[in-house]
């Protein structure tokens, strides 16, 4: 059996690979839209691509079993379990607990484990030419290493209203029903690692064992109790903000991603054509560099989506394709580095681009404007936002900041004044200049704090030494 792990370090993603080599066929689980990576595998170990399936609903990026299907003439299995309202829109086979997809001595079961979602679903993999039983679960977004995918993202981003108390409870029963009656040795390889939005402490190792969550997850301790109550007080409690396009993820992947097939290269633009279609207000432009790049100036009006390795996170932030219609102009030093930015806004459904340009010269720019620490109290700002997480926030802040995070900022603009100015600061400059850039192309009137929270707090230090 081979059993591939692709991770996404983007979105802190993992899909996986599972082929026979025997008979020379493949099964892919939880892949992501830009679908290259899959093809070489296959390709690599000369197998074919026989199914794709997935583990739930996903609401971080868009899935891309569809895509892999179509490209392969795959069959696509998905969940048929979470009742009327968590049933898929496109044509698939629905799979339910105790089903199973076979591929040589290849057995991969589906389990039911709901909580995270209603339709949630774990696969056990039986390799039945080594052992009878089952060796490996992919858990999806149910159990991770050292933690549990969080039930409140379908209140948070799906319109829910107040599901997150059922979904804990139903975690707390997947675990101790399922996941709890596997033997230790059986390896675990969950959906996401460490800097996932969908959970509040994923740890970074690949991989765990049934037993060593068992003996030292934060959860075992409430299941070894009976203790229900503290372990969905526990599980809810301190849950990261979760980001305003994940409402937008769950909808598309729910309805089935439109499939895009084979793209052709993106174009690399002249600045001539590119400042007319700004002017014109046919094109954005993104400016890729880092925030210290972009505060020596940038072309006015431009986003900030920093790239390509973290392209998709940032971009979701900031560009919604379902009310923005202009296509993307990419700033990439050559055209394999715009188009390695292109697959990752690609996995969050940005789909629309101009091409790309490698340099300035020529085009409109402008300088984003900053204030110091010091300035602060004495300017006239209508509000100073902390675009942080909610957690960062309560654990210290600017006087008189209001959060909202930048992952949520531009779907709550009724937080904000209408006139005046803003003044916006995350913890270091990189979420914050992303922020900044976004509510600018909105007309907002903004000043970044310089060098955000760590040089306010630097500053604030100063002061008080001082005056001691």
């Amino acid at each position: 059996m081979l059993l591939e792990r692709i991770y996404d370090h983007d979105l802190a993603q993992a899909s996986y690979f599972v082929g026979c080599q025997a008979k020379g066929e493949a099964v892919v689980v939880d892949a992501r839209r830009d679908i290259g990576e899959y093809l070489n595998l296959a390709q690599q170990h000369g197998m074919q691509i026989v199914a794709v399936t997935e583990t739930h609903i996903h609401a971080d990026y868009l899935s891309g079993t569809r895509e892999l299907a179509a490209a392969t003439d795959a069959q696509i299995y998905v969940s048929g379990e979470g009742g009327a309202d968590w049933q898929y829109g496109f044509a698939a086979s629905r799979l339910f607990d105790g089903d199973a997809i076979r591929i040589g001595n290849i057995t991969i079961q589906a389990r039911h484990t709901p909580g995270h979602t209603p339709e949630h679903l774990s696969f056990l993999i039986t390799d039945g030419a080594f052992s009878g039983h089952p060796g490996y679960l992919l858990s999806g977004d149910f159990v991770f290493a050292g933690d549990l995918g969080r039930p409140d993202l379908l209140d948070e981003a799906a319109g829910g209203v107040d599901t997150r108390f059922a979904g804990a409870r139903q975690i707390y029963a997947s675990l101790r029903h399922m996941f709890l009656t596997l033997p230790d040795y059986v390896q675990v390889y969950p959906g996401h690692g460490a800097g996932s939005a969908c959970g509040k402490a994923l740890g970074a190792l690949p991989a765990t064992t049934v037993g060593y969550e068992r003996m030292n997850a934060w959860w075992a301790p409430y299941l070894r109790e009976d203790d229900e109550q503290g372990f969905v007080d526990q599980l809810l409690n301190g849950q990261p903000d979760a980001h305003a396009y994940f409402a937008r993820m769950k909808r598309q992947n729910k309805e089935g991603p439109a499939v895009l097939g084979v793209l052709p290269p993106l174009t690399q633009l002249t600045n001539d054509s590119i400042a007319r279609s700004l002017e014109a207000g046919e094109a954005v432009f993104v400016d890729s560099r880092s925030h210290t790049d972009v505060h020596d100036g940038t072309v006015a009006g431009a986003l900030n989506i920093p790239g390509p390795e973290k392209a998709a996170t940032y971009g979701a932030w900031v560009y919604d394709p379902e009310t923005d219609e202009q296509p993307l102009v990419l700033l990439a030093p050559d055209q394999m580095t715009a188009q390695h930015m292109r697959d990752h806004l690609l996995r969050v459904g940005i789909d629309r681009f101009a091409g790309y340009t490698s340099d300035l010269r020529g085009l409109p720019l402008a300088m984003p404007e900053t204030i110091a620490p010091a300035e602060i109290e004495t300017s006239d700002i209508k509000l100073l936002l902390d675009v942080r997480n909610k957690t960062e926030h309560a654990d210290g802040h600017i006087p008189g900041s209001q959060q909202l995070s930048a992952g949520r900022v531009l779907w709550h603009l009724d937080q904000l004044p209408a006139d005046g100015t803003i003044a916006t600061y995350c913890q270091s400059g990189v979420r914050n200049s992303v922020a900044a850039s976004a509510l600018r192309r909105k007309g907002y009137h903004v000043l970044e704090v310089a060098g955000s929270y760590a040089g306010w707090a630097e500053w604030n230090d100063s002061q008080q030494q001082h005056r001691a």
